[in-house]
């Protein structure tokens, strides 16, 4: 059984189908590990065009992590491009769309949540020094390396942290401090539950 708190290697992330059968994706966590989730992270492998799931009712925020760029294709006519380094976009799960590849396969990071639950927001910051993030009941922080080294203080007792890694930042009960220091760049996701019972 994992802690509150932990670290999940690359290595470790679950590689399966799409929900439409047509790509691959690398999923780092879900909350709860269950098929109704409140909330996912993964990493989608994109190698030809092809139509995206539908999620209902979810969220979706989707980050061009390797490759020359992906030009997202809505049914409804909207068109936008992701480029590198780290272009980005926020949309909801339900619309229609195609992903496009502009040259060549990319690896593209996707944050999803129901958006009757949780309340996301995706940060994309270097880390040039310590980094403060508070975790407090119903409030949750999800942290992802995109390169460079990283590591906790040792009042957090969680292992260091390498390129393509993630952390989740739980605080049990009352409010907990975590401090990130190295260099590199991370995307920090902060993931606050509006059902919250107060158990973090």
């Amino acid at each position: 059984m994992r802690p509150i708190s932990y670290v999940i290697p690359a290595n470790e992330y679950r590689r399966e189908r799409w929900k439409n059968g047509l790509g691959w994706t690398r999923e780092i966590v879900r909350y709860p590990d269950a098929a109704d989730w409140d909330w996912r992270l993964s990493i989608a492998e994109i190698e030809q065009d092809a139509a995206f799931s539908s999620f209902p009712g979810i969220d979706r925020e989707l980050v061009l992590l390797r490759g020359n760029g992906l030009r997202l294709r809505f049914d409804d006519g909207e068109e936008v491009v992701l480029l590198p380094p780290h272009q980005r976009h926020r949309f909801a799960g339900e619309r229609g769309l195609t992903g496009e590849l502009i040259d060549g396969l990319t690896h593209d990071f996707n944050l999803m949540w129901r958006r009757d639950a949780v309340e996301a927001e995706l940060l994309h910051r270097p880390l040039v020094g310590p980094m403060l993030f508070f975790a407090e009941p119903g409030v949750r922080w999800a942290i992802h390396l995109l390169a460079g080294q990283a590591h906790f203080d040792r009042a957090c007792g969680l292992p260091p942290l390498w390129a393509g890694d993630t952390a989740l930042l739980v605080s049990g009960e009352g409010r907990k401090r975590f401090v990130l220091e190295g260099g590199g760049e991370i995307l920090a996701i902060r993931l606050q539950d509006k059902r919250s019972d107060g158990n973090g």
